[in-house]
């Protein structure tokens, strides 16, 4: 009988043991993945300014998450608003040492209130992390 109680309670830690670890092993996925946004994001801001001689920056915006809704899937998304003088092929001309412009997960659009937008979306290192769901 005792064997029995000891075999219970030491399946029971194991059980705890695995999702405990599991768990934490989701949150430094997390933890990763902002990291890596937050990262792209500063570079992208920085190959703008070192890149584009007159501009303004008005906005910067990332997210880390499922940011088409489609899928199972962890994404990070930087976009930062600026306006500048140049022409949008000259923008993605300079930045194209940098970046792939492929109209869906980087591009460089001219708003309508004469503001430019760049967007660019990559995969999250820990892409099929919990907060993809």
């Amino acid at each position: 009988m005792k064997w029995i109680k000891r075999f219970g309670i030491v399946i029971l830690t194991l059980l705890i043991t695995l999702l405990a670890i599991c768990g934490l092993y989701e949150v430094f996925g997390m933890f990763i993945n902002h990291i890596a946004t937050k990262e792209q994001t500063d570079t992208l801001q920085m190959n703008l300014e070192n890149e584009i001689s007159d501009i303004e920056i008005v906005s910067v915006y990332s997210e880390t998450g499922n940011t088409s809704g489609t899928g199972n899937h962890v994404d990070c998304l930087s976009s930062i608003i600026f306006s500048t003088e140049m022409q949008k092929t000259e923008i993605e001309d300079c930045l194209s040492k940098y970046y792939v412009f492929d109209e869906w997960n980087c591009y460089v659009n001219k708003k309508d209130d004469g503001y430019y937008i760049i967007y660019i979306n990559t995969s999250a290192p820990f892409a099929d992390n919990i907060e993809g769901h």
